[in-house]
């Protein structure tokens, strides 16, 4: 059964207009992360294909895209992802890369900061908290270390400087089922702890709640805290979140090229409201504005408390 049959009584929600295309390019990475709501990991193998890459950038012309916002896995571990990322910047969309900083430290991806900057990528990079005891917990012994090392590379490039046109933001996820910190707060400890240790500089700090999907999900379960965590997500509510969910103005695509209302639904197999499994190649010339969005349960990750988006908290 697909979960767009399943009964929720989240909101319903309508488009506004779409200015951004996310594309999940596979889910290769070099880590296997607990809160991961994609399973990534170094054994997978799922990539996307030249042909989808192609279709995505007559997407993009056709219904002026503002944003390529690519994710993965590790986007940067694709072998076309160079390519199919200067191709996309001549059509003068912005591009954002959803960086796991660790890969820039893998052999092989010492090419990565430079690529970035020349081409004037907004890196978002996860870095799950600002001391080396939590992030490990979370993503796996030696990655703070690597995290900090692959920051202070961008940074030397000119990443997070305040006059820099080089945009450097940094995700936060709490480590337990929780939600998370005032973002603004957060954001200020993270720059003071991170400058004064590190020397490291960053524009915005994105604090995002874990979805209880895929592996994170597989956590709460095994820890018997899902009815738990998902009591929290919809006791903090919040009705004026749902005006400004990215689902609004967003739309996601996997690494086949089939469309979802966002990543987490993608994540779910729960394809567009009312429209079924769709490629991207079949929308070319859509209109988007007012289609509904499917909902579920989760989608109360994303309004809980000061809201949840790619961008960070909505409040």
């Amino acid at each position: 059964m697909k979960h767009t049959e399943l009964a929720t009584d989240f909101p319903p929600i309508r488009r506004a207009r779409l200015h951004t295309l996310q594309m999940n390019l596979g889910y290769l990475c070099n880590l296997a992360c607990t809160h991961c709501h994609v399973e990534a990991g170094p054994k997978r193998t799922e990539l996307m294909d030249r042909a989808t890459m192609d279709t995505a950038l007559e997407f993009i012309a056709a219904q002026s895209i503002q944003t390529l916002d690519v994710t993965g896995g590790s986007p940067e571990m694709h072998p076309r992802f160079r390519e199919f990322m200067v191709e996309a910047k001549a059509l003068g969309v912005h591009l954002m890369d959803r960086c796991n900083p660790t890969i820039i430290e893998e052999p092989g991806y010492d090419w990565v900061p430079a690529f970035l900057a020349e081409h004037q990528v907004e890196v978002v990079a996860s870095l799950p908290c600002y001391t080396a005891d939590n992030v490990d917990a979370q993503r796996g012994k030696g990655v703070f270390d690597d995290s900090i090392a692959a920051l202070q590379k961008l940074n030397a490039l000119g990443y997070g400087h305040p006059d820099s046109e080089l945009t450097l933001n940094l995700v936060y996820n709490p480590g337990s089922p929780s939600l998370p910190p005032p973002q603004d707060t957060l954001e200020q400890d993270y720059k003071r702890f991170l400058a004064d240790q590190f020397g490291i500089v960053f524009d915005h700090l994105f604090t995002l709640a874990n979805m209880p999907i895929k592996r994170y999900a597989h956590m709460l379960l095994r820890e018997k805290r899902m009815g738990e965590y998902m009591q929290l997500l919809r006791s903090a509510h919040r009705t004026e979140n749902v005006a400004d969910v990215m689902c609004r103005g967003l739309i996601s695509v996997d690494w086949q090229g089939y469309v979802y209302d966002c990543d987490f639904n993608q994540m779910l197999d729960m394809p567009l409201a009312g429209a079924g499994a769709t490629h991207l190649s079949a929308l070319i010339d859509s209109d988007f504005s007012r289609r509904p969005i499917a909902v579920g349960d989760h989608c109360y990750g994303c309004t809980a408390g000061q809201g949840s988006s790619c961008g960070g908290a909505l409040n």
